[in-house]
């Protein structure tokens, strides 16, 4: 679990740089085109429900260990933050600065 809040930022710079990368750049522009066509063949939705997963654990355990009630609800609303830059920065080019990710935890831990 990260130490402290630039710890989480580090994490989440990392996870970023391997979405739009490599073959995780092609996992998740694979990922986003599934979701468009969800809205045409709902038998995807299924496969792209968020699930749990090491990294939305880690968040969750950090933001509840700094006595956060609703943990969950931001661990979710900072991880539909991030998958949007990811998703910008597919569409646009470009990385996810690590100042972008501060600002997100910052307002997490608000």
């Amino acid at each position: 679990m990260p130490r402290d809040a630039g710890d989480l930022v580090a994490g989440i710079a990392a996870f970023t740089e391997r979405r739009l990368t490599g073959e995780g750049r092609r996992r998740s522009l694979a990922r986003y085109a599934c979701a468009v066509e969800s809205v045409h063949h709902p038998e995807l939705r299924e496969i792209l429900l968020p699930r749990q997963n090491a990294g939305r654990r880690v968040v969750h355990a950090f933001l509840a260990a700094r006595g956060l009630a609703d943990a969950e609800e931001r661990t979710l609303t900072l991880l539909a933050c991030v998958d949007g830059l990811v998703f910008d920065r597919l569409v646009g080019g470009g990385t996810v600065s690590e100042a972008e990710i501060r600002g997100l935890v910052a307002a997490a831990l608000r």
